[in-house]
């Protein structure tokens, strides 16, 4: 797909991938619409990319609220006239070991990681329907495929998240032409890390801490890649790992 003049709405955009994702994809001439709750840090990012020539609309929205996912596609709707693409990148990752009982953290994990994503999709998919094309990207991650101490909850959502990206695909694109990509990094230096209150994790976190991580513009990279491609090609998966991660 060509970026040029495609209308791309980020879910999370006000930091990490998602904040490196719309630079990257501004630059390419994508029209850019950047969500989250953080109206400082959005309005800051949208400046930023009108400096380089780009253009960019921000819409402040709680993934977690049908409502605003459907007012987030309803404003995009109208200063564009149509959407191209969703990246689902909201995330959350408070890992706590599972006999903690931190279920309030639970709750939000699968609120954010999981209810998001559905929100988002449904939210965007009559219009996608409708045009009779459009890409759908869904930030999962390695954790959908491997366990690791503390990340019983976290690796649940992401494996849901990528099973249902490979439904929607199968869904979806044969009849619609709506193509479908699971984005799955490794360790990405984020601030994900800021949100885990367990402090038995957060000693655990000390060797993985050593390593060079991904950075939030490898990701960029990758979502980039998937977009590209030709209509005929639907990438399901990147696998993304840090050099170093085992």
């Amino acid at each position: 797909m060509e970026m040029k003049g495609k209308v791309i709405i980020i879910t999370g955009a006000s930091s990490g991938i998602g904040k490196a994702t719309a630079l990257k994809l501004s630059k390419k001439g994508a029209k850019v619409v950047l969500s989250s709750r953080r109206k400082d840090e959005l309005e800051a990012l949208k400046k930023s990319i009108e400096k380089e020539t780009g253009e960019a609309l921000v819409v402040i929205a709680d993934v977690t609220k049908k409502p605003d996912m459907d007012r987030l596609v309803a404003k995009t709707l109208e200063a564009y006239g149509t959407v191209d693409a969703l990246i689902n990148n909201a995330g959350l990752m408070p890992l706590s070991f599972v006999e903690k009982l931190k279920t309030n953290e639970w709750e939000k994990m699968v609120d954010v990681n999981i209810k998001g994503v559905l929100n988002g999709v449904a939210a965007v998919l009559p219009t996608l329907i409708k045009n009779k094309s459009g890409h759908i990207i869904n930030i999962s991650s390695t954790a959908a495929y491997s366990y690791f101490p503390g990340g019983a909850v976290y690796c649940a959502t992401k494996a849901a998240v990528k099973m249902f990206s490979e439904g929607l695909r199968q869904e979806l694109a044969p009849t619609y032409g709506i193509r479908v990509t699971s984005i799955e990094p490794g360790v990405v230096a984020t601030n994900l890390l800021d949100t885990i209150t367990d402090e038995d994790i957060l000693g655990n976190l000390s060797e993985m801490q050593k390593m060079t991580a991904l950075e939030s513009e490898d990701i960029a990279e990758a979502i980039y890649y998937a977009l590209k491609q030709p209509l005929r090609v639907n990438v399901n998966d990147v696998h993304i790992l840090p050099t170093e991660q085992k």
